[in-house]
Parts: structure tokens; sequence; C-alpha cells
């Protein structure tokens, strides 16, 4: 007969928060929040507005898939789905998320319209700016080399002292 301590229960929930956790306070996790944020402050900007409907859509499906992809890490699925490549669909995300934005960005500011607009404009630039991140922290992910690509050690190479 098994015996459940109420302490592993404790510690198996204290884990699960810790996964949630873990993504949110991260440096992705951040930064990918903070991209949604912008993302949906300059799609608010353009409704308020009443902007051309591309923008609106553009914004709001890039919204939309910032938040599948919040979602698809704080729930650890891309862990349970291996057969998927999820850094990488996250890095072609980003730079296709760059060039919608761009376009979208530089059309609202280019004609005199009203301020919510521009401003509109000027947050999508902000996207742009935490995509960019976003984008080259997955690329870090890619390498399979966290610590990053100049601190490879070989193990070919000898030791400091001479010994070998």
């Amino acid at each position: 007969m098994r015996s459940v301590t109420v302490g592993s229960v404790g510690e198996m929930e204290s884990k699960e928060q810790d996964v949630e956790r873990s993504f949110c306070l991260s440096v992705k996790g951040l930064v990918k929040m903070l991209r949604m944020v912008v993302t949906v402050a300059s799609m608010t900007f353009f409704i308020i507005a009443q902007a051309p409907e591309p923008y609106i859509v553009i914004t709001g499906f890039e919204f939309s898939i910032i938040l599948f992809f919040i979602a698809l890490y704080m729930c650890r699925l891309d862990k349970l789905m291996r057969w998927l490549f999820w850094p990488l669909l996250d890095i072609i995300n980003s730079m296709v998320t760059v060039l919608f934005m761009l376009i979208v960005s530089v059309l609202a500011l280019i004609p005199k319209t009203s301020t919510m607009t521009v401003l509109g404009g000027v947050f999508g630039l902000l996207t742009i700016v935490f995509a960019i991140a976003d984008c080259a922290l997955m690329y870090r992910k890619l390498l399979f080399n966290p610590s990053g690509p100049y601190q490879k050690n070989s193990p070919n190479r000898s030791r400091d002292d001479g010994s070998q």
C-alpha cells in the first residue's frame, strides 16, 4: 500500500508553478510578452484612429500568433510535440513579423494622418525591435549551445598547464 505525504503534493504543485514561472520570468518570456503588449498598443491606436483595415488585421494577426506562442511555451507543449522544431518556427514568425510590421509602420508614418495613426506606426516600429530581440534569443537556442558560440571548448584542446 502506497502512502502519499502532504509534502509531496505541495512539492508537485510548486514544481508545476515553477515551470509556468520559468517561462514568464525568463528573458525570452519577458521579451515575447513585451512584444505582445506593444503589438496590442499599436492595434489599439489603429482602431481608435480608424486606420485602413489591413493595418488592424495585420497587427491583430500578429497578436494572435504571439499569444499562441506564449500559451505554447507556458503549457510546455513544445516539449510534448517534438515532431515540430518550435525555435525555428518562432524565428520564422519573428522574421515575418518584422517584414509585415515594417511595411505597416512605414505606410502609417508616411502620409500626414491623425496622431493616433502615427502612434500606431511608432508602436509598430517598437514591435519590430522586440521581434528582432526575440529572433536573436531564439537563434541562440538554435545554436544548441546556450552559453554562446564563442565559448565552445573543443575536446582535443590541451589544458593550460601543459599536461595532457
